[in-house]
C-alpha cells in the first residue's frame, strides 16, 4: 500500500494541471497526501482491527475534512446513518490495494474488494472497479506475470486492455469514473519497467493523476516486490504520523 499512497502523492501536484510527458520532478514541496491515501489507510486499519468498513472509513476520514473528497463522499462522511450513494467513480478502486495485500484467495479478495466498495460505490461500475484493481495487486503479489494478470482481468471484468498508453494519451482528458480510469490505470502498470515507471506512465496519462498513479501504484508494487527506498522514505516524511503508524503496521503483517 505505500505503493498507492506514493502515487497518490506524486500525483497530487498534476491532478488539476495535467501533463503529457514521463519526464517530471517525481517528488516536489507540493506533493501531498490526498483522500487517496487517507482512505487507502482507513481501508488497511478495518482490516488490522477486524472493524466494519464504513466505521473505519467514515472515523479516519473525518480526521483529515481537507483531503480533497467529492461532494457526494463528505455528504456521506457527515452522516453517521448515511448509506451508499450508487455512485461508479474511482474512489472505489483508489482505497482497494490493502485487500490485495492481506487476503489469501481470489475469492476473498474480490468478497472484500466488493465489501470496501459498496459502503459508498455500490453502482456495479463502482464495485468492478475496486474489484479489477485488488484482483490485479493480488495477482501480482502472488507471482503472476502481466499476460496472466491482464487475461484475468479481461475475462473477468471486459475491461479493454489491449491498447497502448500511446494509443490513449493523446485524446485522454481527466474522467473520475472506475470504467473511464480504471482499464487505463491497469495499462500504466502494465506498460511499464518497474514501480517508478508506472507511476510515472500513470501521470503521463493527463487524466486524474493522483488517483491513476495510486491505483497504478498499489499494482506495481506487488508486482516489483515494494517501492524503492527513497520513495518509502518520502511517504513516511510527508504522511502525518497517525496514517504513517497504520501503514507501516499494515506493511509489517502482510508483508
Amino acid at each position: 500500500m505505500i505503493g498507492a499512497i506514493a502515487g497518490d502523492m506524486v500525483g497530487s501536484v498534476y491532478e488539476h494541471q495535467p501533463i503529457k510527458i514521463k519526464d517530471f520532478p517525481l517528488f516536489s514541496p507540493r506533493s501531498c497526501f490526498t483522500d487517496d491515501s487517507v482512505l487507502t489507510v482507513a481501508v488497511a486499519s478495518a482490516i488490522l482491527n477486524k472493524t466494519p468498513y464504513a466505521e473505519t472509513v467514515r472515523q479516519i476520514g473525518c480526521q483529515y475534512p481537507n483531503a480533497g473528497y467529492g461532494g457526494s463522499f463528505i455528504q456521506w462522511l457527515a452522516g453517521p446513518s448515511a448509506g451508499p450513494y450508487h455512485s461508479w467513480g474511482n474512489g472505489a478502486a483508489m482505497r482497494v490495494s490493502p485487500v490485495g495485500f492481506a487476503f489469501t484467495t481470489e475469492t476473498d479478495v474480490l468478497a472484500q474488494a466488493q465489501a470496501t466498495a459498496e459502503i459508498t460505490h455500490n453502482h456495479p461500475e463502482g464495485i468492478k472497479g475496486a474489484q479489477a484493481t485488488a484482483l490485479a495487486v493480488f495477482l501480482a503479489r502472488t507471482g503472476a506475470d502481466k499476460r496472466t494478470i491482464r487475461e484475468a482481468i479481461v475475462e473477468r471484468f471486459d475491461y479493454d486492455l489491449a491498447r497502448t498508453l500511446e494509443e490513449i494519451r493523446p485524446s485522454y482528458r481527466f474522467d473520475v469514473s472506475c470504467q473511464g480510469s480504471v482499464p487505463e490505470a491497469i495499462i500504466a502498470f502494465l506498460e511499464a519497467d518497474s514501480y517508478e515507471d508506472a507511476v510515472r506512465n500513470a501521470v503521463s496519462l493527463g487524466g486524474d493523476s493522483d488517483t491513476q498513479a495510486c491505483i497504478a501504484g498499489g499494482i506495481a508494487e506487488a508486482f516489483y516486490g515494494g517501492v524503492p527506498d527513497d520513495i518509502r522514505t518520502e511517504v513516511e516524511q510527508r504522511l502525518t504520523p497517525d496514517l504513517w503508524a497504520v501503514t507501516d503496521t499494515f506493511c509489517q503483517q502482510y508483508r
